[in-house]
């Protein structure tokens, strides 16, 4: 079966929760890690879907463009139908970019002339009106993501963040042509598209709403936005007769070995993830400022959990209060104290795996980023969904090994103990 949905994600937990709606949508979905060297190097003939991960978030614009069109080469070689870029669905960016000037270049690229931005998830509570995005019942400007350490969002009208970011002008489909259903938003897009108008934020506060933006969809060449408006992406292939019916797509083998939390985090949900399991579970913290001083924080880590394994899963975490985390960064700076948390999660999780860790859980984007490199996985298949926009994966190839990659956002209080239950 062809290839239908080619999608490029900016970060490693973001390209699994794509993932994992593609799959509740009923299309066999597989995550490549990075960009293969080669055309060659294409997925397994069973997948409907493939998302392409990248690590490209906080890097420079011009870098960041460079692996998204990277990454689309090799999509296009495979032969896919249709193009998607997915960001977080708190829209995480700067003035400089990265989404805009990434949208831009595979528009360029695909030879397109516009595209949407919707990065709504209403389920997680993620919702955009009026071009405003709401986490929960506040703004994205009040919510804990202003004091985010990379991409602090600091102004929740994205028509405007966009703006800042594209070279082009950008539209608004606002929530009354919405509601109206896919017809009504098809013809905003026309009236946009006339005027010259390159981007549009589409407006979404409901599931409904994603539906129908995705049937609007169907014949665009590129798509961007969170992982919520591809959950209506998959019918128009089946509407084509492309895509078979909805099926169970999340079957994975079952699942062996020692379990693990790794965290880095410094998101509010995993804050509070982090408390849940400590009161329940040993835990370790590793400090990036004993990082920093040249401590090997990472061994004793590894030291400690090693005879821990065998009675349960064991946390790691270098998760921080925001506070905490600034003080930090002003004594090591932002990249310095980044990179230190980075490479220590990955030492840490090679030694683990080794030890016979074979049920694994990452939150964080970067932390899953530094993991997955240092554990040589190129590929996953997606299972099961833990929480809303989480699910389960399992390496392809060696090592054979189930993984949990979490948005920092993402998942309940309990996710992490919750994660292992869902596998058992």
């Amino acid at each position: 079966m062809a290839v239908l949905l080619g999608a490029v994600a900016d970060d490693f937990t973001g390209a699994t929760d794509l993932c994992n709606t593609l799959v509740a949508q009923g299309m066999r979905t597989i995550q490549m890690i990075g960009v293969p060297a080669a055309a060659t190097a294409a997925p397994n003939a069973d997948a409907d879907a493939v998302v392409v991960a990248l690590k490209s978030r906080t890097v420079p614009a011009e870098e960041a463009v460079a692996q998204a069109l990277a990454a689309a080469r090799w999509l296009d070689a495979v032969g896919v139908e249709q193009f998607f870029f997915k960001y977080c669905s708190t829209f995480d960016s700067t003035d400089d970019g990265n989404i805009g000037p990434v949208a831009d270049a595979l528009l360029d690229a695909l030879e397109s002339d516009f595209t949407i931005a919707c990065p709504a998830f209403p389920t997680n509570g993620r919702t955009v009106f009026k071009g405003h995005l709401f986490v929960g019942d506040v703004l994205l400007s009040e919510s804990g993501m202003r004091n985010h350490p990379l991409t602090p969002m600091t102004d929740a009208n994205l028509v405007r963040v966009l703006g800042r970011q594209t070279r082009t002008p950008v539209g608004l489909v606002a929530y009354e042509a919405v509601e109206r259903g896919a017809a009504q938003i098809r013809a905003v897009f026309d009236r946009l598209r006339a005027a010259g108008t390159r981007h549009a934020v589409v407006d979404a506060v409901t599931n409904k709403n994603l539906m129908e933006i995705g049937a609007a969809c169907a014949e665009l060449e590129l798509v961007t936005g969170g992982s919520g408006v591809a959950m209506g992406l998959p019918a128009n292939f089946r509407k084509a007769r492309a895509l078979g019916p909805p099926e169970d797509a999340s079957a994975l083998p079952p699942a062996a070995g020692h379990r693990a939390v790794l965290a880095g985090s410094c998101s509010e949900a995993t804050l509070g993830q982090i408390e849940r399991m400590k009161a329940r579970r040993p835990a370790f913290f590793v400090n990036v400022l004993e990082l920093g001083a040249g401590k090997d924080v990472a061994a004793e880590a590894i030291a400690w959990a090693i005879p821990e394994l065998a009675g349960g899963p064991v946390l790691i975490y270098a998760s921080a209060q925001p506070e905490e985390v600034k003080l930090a960064q002003d004594e090591l700076g932002r990249e310095e104290a980044g990179a230190l948390i980075e490479e220590a999660m990955a030492a840490i999780a090679r030694t683990l795996v080794e030890a016979g860790v074979g049920r694994l859980v990452v939150a964080g984007g970067e932390t899953a980023g530094a993991v997955v490199a240092a554990l040589g996985i190129r590929a996953l298949r997606i299972g099961p969904e833990i929480d809303p926009g989480v699910p389960w994966t399992m390496s392809l190839g060696e090592p054979a090994l189930h993984l949990a990659l979490k948005s920092g956002n993402f998942g309940g209080p309990e996710f992490f103990l919750k994660a292992f239950d869902v596998l058992s």
